[in-house]
């Protein structure tokens, strides 16, 4: 597909694009979702276009891998905002595709000027970090993809120095949400959904651990995105989410929102995964973490809220539920706006 950029002097303002690598994922495609309710015209990049209702709102799909730097750069051609929302396929070889594929997103970026969106996770810490991280707390991972998170990060901050390449990060801990299907909530502590009748509590006793609803991680991005013109070129901020202490609470708001008598809550058998690492290499990365659900790490959102006021934060029950039955915490998600223009054929 290529580009159309001939202005209609008739047409008044063009919008704003926003480019997305990782739509089909949960946090890529709600950030969408934010930036399109702000006006953004959305562009995706992906290897298997979707359907033109694919999403409920309008996406311009550009063919092409976020691993080859041609069809990164090319997808950006005048974009504003460039969401780097895509992981490495099937959770392996971090180092070989998630650092390449950031690199192609930096490129972009420079080409033509356009500012990145980056989800960051909580792998750059460890129990070594304390029980509460700021933006300035000491990142010590123990982990192969740890360590690459840092070194992405680093990436961001060296190419906002170096070639003024505007970045805005988001840190958030376990996501969940109305269509994350590939998460902790959905396959571990209500598999099941709505027809579930073991919850399973994935945290050590009287452990707390920090929790993204999705729709409010991506409402923050968007108010970012509102105000980036008053922020650093590298700004790195802390999403406070859902701090649930102890653990257990989140399935017990999960057993309130099912309803049923049926339902019982029981802790995760942790030793199915050490009797299955042997054979997949995902569970052994899953042990690498595990510190995570035996160790409290809050995220401290001051900057952020300093910067954008109270952070969105739908009530713990109207979040479960939204994840549990799939319908969006609110009741109108995506209000009506006029379909752009598409990238033509």
């Amino acid at each position: 597909m290529d580009i159309q950029n001939t202005p209609n002097p008739d047409a008044g303002p063009a919008p704003q694009v926003a480019v997305v690598l990782g739509i089909t994922g949960s946090i890529g495609g709600a950030i969408a979702a934010a930036l399109w309710r702000r006006g953004f015209r959305i562009r995706a990049l992906s290897r298997a276009p979707r359907r033109a209702d694919a999403f409920p709102f309008p996406v311009e799909w550009i063919r092409g891998d976020a691993v080859n730097r041609a069809d990164v750069v090319r997808s950006a051609i005048g974009a504003d905002i460039l969401v780097h929302a895509v992981n490495p396929p099937g959770y392996r070889q971090w180092r070989e595709v998630a650092i390449p594929m950031l690199a192609n997103s930096i490129e972009a970026a420079a080409a033509h000027s356009a500012t990145i969106l980056f989800p960051a996770n909580v792998y750059v810490f460890s129990p070594e970090s304390g029980a509460v991280v700021d933006e300035d707390s000491t990142k010590a991972p123990r982990t192969g993809k740890g360590q690459v998170r840092v070194e992405m990060e680093q990436m961001l901050e060296h190419a906002a120095s170096t070639r003024g390449v505007r970045s805005i990060a988001l840190r958030a801990g376990d996501v969940f949400g109305p269509g994350v299907s590939r998460s902790w909530f959905a396959q571990c502590v209500a598999k099941g959904g709505m027809t579930a009748r073991v919850l399973q509590d994935l945290s050590r006793p009287g452990v707390g651990h920090a929790w993204a609803f999705v729709p409010d991680l991506a409402e923050a991005f968007g108010r970012l995105v509102d105000r980036r013109g008053t922020l650093q070129p590298y700004e790195m901020l802390h999403f406070g989410g859902h701090w649930i202490d102890p653990g257990r609470a989140l399935c017990e708001a999960a057993r309130t929102v099912i309803g049923r008598a049926d339902v019982t809550i029981r802790p995760f058998p942790w030793f199915t995964v050490y009797l299955g690492a042997p054979f997949k290499s995902f569970l052994r990365e899953v042990i690498e973490m595990m510190w995570l659900w035996r160790h409290p790490l809050r995220l401290d959102n001051t900057r952020l809220e300093r910067l954008i006021g109270p952070e969105p934060h739908t009530p713990l029950v109207d979040a479960v539920r939204s994840a549990l039955d799939g319908r969006p915490a609110c009741a109108a998600p995506w209000p009506a706006q006029p379909v752009p223009e598409t990238i033509a054929a």
